[in-house]
């Protein structure tokens, strides 16, 4: 009997083991009416990038016991959301090419929608619930716009699960010659409505990107940033 307890034992912390993963990092693009197909390619193909960035594999790829396990999917209106990539454990360099790869291959879709960040959370906080259960969980939520469709974000981070949810913004601005004032104020209140309503948890940030150009560099920042927050906690 003792001998059967100590196989079940080492079976369930072999199971464990296996389990195991760091950060559950689930990535809401924002694909809503004010992005063309233009801009759709530059953030699918930045996304790509900064995951294929060597700073950013090596945070990545840096504990294969406990990797980082990756879901994307993109958002518009109330009822406009399609996953991407489903659960995705990272733990080679070959599992980030092919997520690459993915994202490198899809298409704006052509219909016209508003843009419901409330509703991105929420769903955002249901493929948490029904995904693996890491250490940390992590929303990054990337949009040019304010919430103008169905609920407001605040009652999109309702659930329970969000307790233990950190959400992260990257706010992306219009491409225009620095100095505008126009186009810097705008950032500004962007930038404030996404501190004030979007972002959550204690270690929370905003990253900018000033337009779509700029989109690949300033995911590469935010995901350097929070990997580092992500591998800091465990130490």
């Amino acid at each position: 009997m003792k001998a059967l307890l100590l196989i079940l034992t080492l079976v369930l912390q072999i199971g464990a083991a296996k389990a195991a993963c760091r950060q559950a990092l689930i990535m809401a693009l924002d694909v809503s009416s004010s992005v063309d197909a233009q801009e759709y390619a530059l953030q699918m193909q930045g996304l790509a990038g900064a995951l294929l960035d060597p700073d950013v594999q090596i945070l990545l790829l840096s504990q294969p016991s406990a990797p980082v396990v990756l879901s994307v999917f993109e958002w518009s209106g109330r009822f406009d959301q399609r996953l991407i990539i489903d659960w995705t454990r990272l733990e080679t360099p070959a599992d980030l090419a092919q997520v690459a790869a993915v994202l490198t291959a899809q298409t704006r879709p052509q219909t016209t929608r508003p843009t419901a960040i409330g509703q991105a959370l929420r769903y955002a906080g249901q493929r948490l619930q029904a995904g693996p259960d890491c250490w940390q969980l992590t929303v990054d939520v990337s949009g040019d716009g304010k919430n103008n469709d169905g609920m407001r974000p605040l009652q999109g981070k309702s659930a329970i699960i969000f307790q233990r949810v950190t959400v992260n913004g990257l706010v992306i601005g219009t491409d225009m010659p620095s100095g505008d004032r126009i186009v810097e104020n705008e950032m500004a209140e962007l930038t404030s409505y996404f501190r004030s309503l979007v972002i959550h948890g204690p270690d929370a940030f905003i990253e900018t990107a000033l337009g779509f150009e700029d989109f690949q560099a300033a995911m590469k920042r935010k995901l350097l940033r929070e990997l580092s927050i992500a591998v800091a906690h465990l130490d």
